[in-house]
């Protein structure tokens, strides 16, 4: 499975950095069309989360896992096919609710076969997935020294390919236990108690929103970064991909050494206060970096990165534990793929609080990092007492280092 993710982030990274410059350049479309086609694609991905944690409740998590990879497969070659903006809607619609299903079920995959070490697993995962999205995104920007649109094409075709190398992979993989999906039969029925519903968890449905506010990161490397730069005025925009390069190489090389100090639930839990303290960190140096020579402004942006890289990997292993250990064993499924809908809805919310930090200016951005940061103390409050009265989800047990 780690092999799978290394493979379908190679296929990702040589397709997201072109994807806007493949519907202008080579389907034709005008910039409001490719913005209504993104905006209009996400919405339909976030319902993949909740669909395929529920499927995955009521059916071998690999099969759904294969069906999925082939989706984004045949929506990915579909993109090939046409420059109709109706079909490109629906070709992107497709290949995005594959691409959220994809994720929650492969996170599930994990919680299950890898029991207690999920942690660790999780770290290996985000370390060989942000590598493979580095080798993919180095091919694009070779590729598009051609500038051709078959350069284009080949870009878009090697990301579907990696979605079918995905699914003869996942063939590969053992179907991972589960504790509470079961096969009967005629000869001996079962009326099976009804699954909880994380839809009537009011306490996890809390959760959950905090977690968007908490993944705002995401947006901060995509769009804040480097729209700040370019409003600037006294700092290179080359200094933009290069500090993303800077979060990638430091997820790759610290994500599996962080990942020790959040072992437990406890220790996850623990984890909130520093989180605040990088999230705030992060906010006062993007505030800082407006004043003072260009010199001082880059000294304060790559900081500004490192604290949101340091939030970013923190919040990771955060996120992993938590979310499945407030969850019951009879729906994992269905309620890690509700916890999916936070980093769908930010990626809708994201972009209207960085530009907003933006416009506001320094205060903007300290307001930003200061709220992110009181968010981690409320999800610090939230989860106590429901850790506290319920058994977690795995033995409070420590990683092993080898």
């Amino acid at each position: 499975m780690l092999l799978i993710a290394f493979a379908d982030r190679i296929g990702s990274g040589l397709w997201a950095s072109v994807s806007v410059l493949y519907f202008a350049y080579v389907a034709h479309l005008s910039l409001a069309q490719i913005g209504t086609l993104a905006a209009a694609a996400g919405a339909v991905g976030i319902a993949g989360s909740p669909l395929g944690g529920r499927l995955a409740d009521r059916f071998p998590i690999t099969r759904i896992l294969v069906t999925v990879q082939i989706l984004r497969a045949i929506a990915s070659f579909a993109l090939l096919t046409t420059d109709r903006f109706a079909l490109l809607l629906l070709f992107s619609a497709a290949g995005s609710l594959g691409d959220r299903a994809a994720s929650v079920l492969t996170k599930l995959y994990a919680t299950r076969i890898a029991g207690p070490d999920r942690v660790r697993y999780q770290a290996l995962h985000r370390t060989l997935a942000n590598a493979g999205w580095a080798l993919g995104g180095l091919a694009a920007a070779a590729a598009l020294t051609l500038g051709t649109t078959t350069a284009y094409r080949c870009l878009l075709t090697g990301d579907a390919l990696s979605f079918l190398l995905c699914a003869l992979l996942t063939l590969r993989c053992a179907e991972p236990p589960s504790a509470h999906r079961t096969v009967t039969t005629s000869a001996q029925p079962s009326s099976p108690a009804p699954p909880h519903s994380p839809w009537r968890d009011r306490t996890y449905l809390a959760y959950v929103a905090t977690e968007t506010v908490l993944s705002l990161d995401d947006a901060v490397f995509k769009i804040g970064l480097p729209l700040w730069i370019a409003h600037a005025g006294n700092v290179p925009h080359g200094l933009a991909p290069l500090l993303l390069v800077l979060n990638n190489v430091m997820v790759v090389a610290l994500q599996v050494p962080l990942a020790r100090f959040g072992t437990t639930t406890a220790a996850a839990r623990r984890l909130l206060l520093p989180l605040s303290a990088a999230f705030a960190l992060g906010g006062l140096t993007m505030a800082l970096s407006a004043t003072g020579t260009t010199a001082t402004a880059i000294t304060l942006l790559t900081a500004a990165a490192t604290a949101f890289t340091v939030a970013e990997m923190l919040h990771a292993t955060i996120s992993w534990e938590l979310s499945v250990a407030l969850a019951p064993d009879s729906a994992l499924g269905a309620y890690l793929g509700v916890h999916g809908l936070a980093q769908a809805a930010q990626r809708s919310a994201g972009p209207l609080a960085v530009t907003a930090a933006i416009a506001t200016g320094p205060l903007g951005w300290t307001v930003f990092g200061a709220a992110i940061a009181l968010t981690c103390a409320l999800q610090h409050r939230l989860v106590r007492d429901r850790l506290g009265r319920t058994p977690l989800s795995v033995p409070p047990v420590t990683v092993s280092e080898h």
